[in-house]
């Protein structure tokens, strides 16, 4: 699938956070961004059991319901001492709330409580682009690093104030977003999504 300048595209997404990350990655690219939310869309049931699988799941609907191409991330961090936890989960680590502090706080309880010493983690990214006849094409990245506790920095949103990339010393909350952008999971997903359907 190519999308041509000018493009609308929805963000199969009701995370505000992510939208604007997607849709200044986009910016450039002249493509027309849209939210879920604001068009009113509703939110499928993550029944997957992978981040593509899930990707796949609300791209499809989201390309079904508006009419127009569709792009979901699923995307979250994995850590090694918990098996890969939260993985899949977390968003839903946070609550119905949607709070990252209570799941920040989950984490480095559980590493008290289990007296981990392994403090690697990876965000893992998957994106689907789905079209309304639901063909879809999954584009994937992986940023590595390491937990820091207590929490640092307000920008970004999710996990990023508990996560240091490889190579850095400060987390995600801490840098600016252009910064991010550049090393980010999301970003190593996106630049295989932008050499696949914007050049």
């Amino acid at each position: 699938m190519k999308l041509a300048k000018g493009s609308a595209l929805v963000v199969a997404s009701h995370n505000q956070g992510k939208v604007r990350e997607i849709y200044d990655l986009l910016a450039p690219h002249g493509v027309v961004v849209r939210g879920a939310a604001e068009l009113g869309l509703p939110e499928p049931e993550e029944t997957g059991k992978t981040f593509a699988e899930n990707a796949i799941l609300k791209a499809r609907a989201a390309a079904t319901a508006s009419k127009l191409l569709a792009l979901a991330d699923d995307s979250g961090l994995s850590v090694a001492a918990l098996d890969g936890s939260p993985g899949i989960y977390s968003a839903r680590w946070a609550g119905p709330e949607r709070d990252f502090k209570l799941a920040m706080a989950k984490v480095e309880r559980l590493f008290a409580e289990l007296k981990l010493s392994d403090r690697s983690a990876k965000f893992v990214c998957a994106l689907a682009l789905s079209d309304p006849a639901g063909h879809v094409d999954v584009f994937e990245g992986e940023v590595h690093g390491h937990l820091v506790f207590p929490p640092r920095g307000d920008k970004g949103f999710g996990y990023d104030p508990i996560f240091v990339a490889d190579g850095m010393s400060q987390t995600f909350g801490e840098i600016e977003p252009a910064a991010k952008h550049a090393i980010s999971h999301r970003a190593r997903a996106f630049a295989k999504f932008a050499k696949a359907t914007l050049s």
